[in-house]
């Protein structure tokens, strides 16, 4: 582990001192190697899939864990993608002029060596790996145990294309074992050569992080998000919305996990949205309120509340208005990403700027939590911290800044 942290010390220096033609060069390369590898991707995934099977994983699970030739096409378009995003390198940040002469610039530069736990999604490996290279930094790739194989071809690919654009394949390196030994020595720094950790998974994972890491971590909370309907909500919008949010991909973070409805539009809104949810074949968890509408409904408890089912199930509870609305999200929330659906311009402006979470939203689902509908291209996950970088991140927050200072002979008095 040491060695590898040398290696990708060594080409995080190269990587910083490359030209953006040759990172997009890179990027098209590795690209086009993702597309020529996709056999023994899909092999090394079907591998991977068969032993989650066996081990009885759910179907979110699976499905996170899956890749068929169009989710690896999609992988390769993304990573692609990037090439034709700005350079986010050398950007003049701010500049001023002091009374002595001096003129300061801030410059965006890139953070160096960029360490990356994540789970079941051998996609990370992609979107992780190309994302730190047009940035500008190196990156050392730590899979979950389900998805080493097809992580592993994956990155091979990515490496390969590295090298045929003649910068170094130790830019992006995968951890090439499953014991979790390998997580402890990355969150001591690998004796200094890792600059931030980025964890991508579960409550456990990020908790071990946070508590044992002693470099700097872009903190990635479960995403236990909400949708509120407020009183003033158009149910037909409300019912689009919740069934998206919910339902259009289960197994991501954005997906909403609990359903607030107002009291003051409940018995117009409520039935409707639980009927929805139900034909959709969510299974539904309520409060007394909601328990009532229909018997497949089963009661909520506390823990529901603050659950990221990752599945098709949904907490509901009614709530005696806005500052209930929010109060409840803020009690049980991981501060990722909420929404309210409302006419009243007021009552959304309240809650887009009383509720502390890294994404709020108006009339939208929650599954926008993406940095490629931010318009960011792919990211390498959603940071509900509060330092530095906060919601996607993408190419700007994988970079740190530099001071140049131009003078004509000062010197202090």
């Amino acid at each position: 582990m040491l060695a590898l942290g040398r290696r990708a010390r060594a080409a995080a220096r190269e990587i910083a001192l490359s030209s953006e033609s040759q990172r997009n060069a890179a990027l098209l390369a590795m690209a086009a190697a993702l597309r020529q590898n996709a056999g023994p991707i899909l092999a090394a995934n079907a591998l991977d899939l068969a032993e989650a099977r066996a081990a009885g994983q759910n179907a979110a699970f699976i499905d996170r864990l899956l890749l068929d030739a169009a989710r690896l096409a999609e992988v390769a378009d993304a990573v692609a993608g990037i090439a034709d995003l700005p350079d986010p390198l050398g950007r003049v940040l701010a500049t001023w002029t002091q009374p002595n002469g001096l003129r300061f610039e801030r410059v965006a530069t890139p953070l160096g060596v960029i360490a990356v736990i994540f789970e079941s999604r051998p996609n990370v490996t992609a979107d992780a790996g190309a994302l730190c290279l047009k940035s500008g930094n190196a990156a050392i790739l730590r899979a979950g145990s389900d998805s080493l194989r097809t992580s592993t071809q994956i990155a091979q690919a990515l490496r390969t294309g590295l090298e045929s654009a003649g910068l170094p394949a130790d830019a992006i390196q995968i951890v090439p074992t499953r014991d979790r030994a390998a997580v402890g020595e990355i969150l001591k720094g690998l004796d200094g050569t890792v600059d931030v950790v980025v964890p991508r998974g579960g409550k456990s994972l990020v908790a071990r992080v946070q508590s044992d890491a002693r470099v700097p971590v872009f903190a990635h909370l479960d995403g236990n998000c909400h949708v509120y309907i407020h009183a003033a909500a158009d149910l037909a919008m409300a019912c689009e919305i919740v069934l998206n949010a919910k339902l259009r991909r289960t197994g991501v973070c954005g997906s909403a996990e609990t359903l607030l409805v107002d009291a003051a539009c409940a018995e117009t809104h409520l039935r409707p949205l639980v009927a929805a949810l139900l034909e959709a074949g969510c299974a539904v968890r309520g409060d007394a309120a909601t328990k009532a509408i229909d018997t497949r409904i089963t009661p909520a408890t506390a823990e529901d509340w603050a659950t990221e089912y990752l599945d098709r199930i949904i907490a509901v509870k009614v709530v005696a208005g806005l500052d209930a609305a929010i109060d409840h999200i803020e009690r049980y929330g991981s501060h990722h990403t909420d929404a309210i659906v409302t006419a009243d311009e007021t009552a959304a402006a309240r809650f887009l700027k009383e509720v502390d979470s890294a994404i709020v939203l108006h009339n939208a689902s929650t599954q926008f939590a993406d940095g490629g509908e931010f318009g960011f291209g792919a990211e390498i996950g959603i940071a509900t911290g509060r330092m530095h970088a906060r919601g996607p991140v993408g190419l700007e927050q994988l970079c740190s800044f530099k001071y140049r200072v131009h003078g004509s002979g000062q010197i202090r008095p």
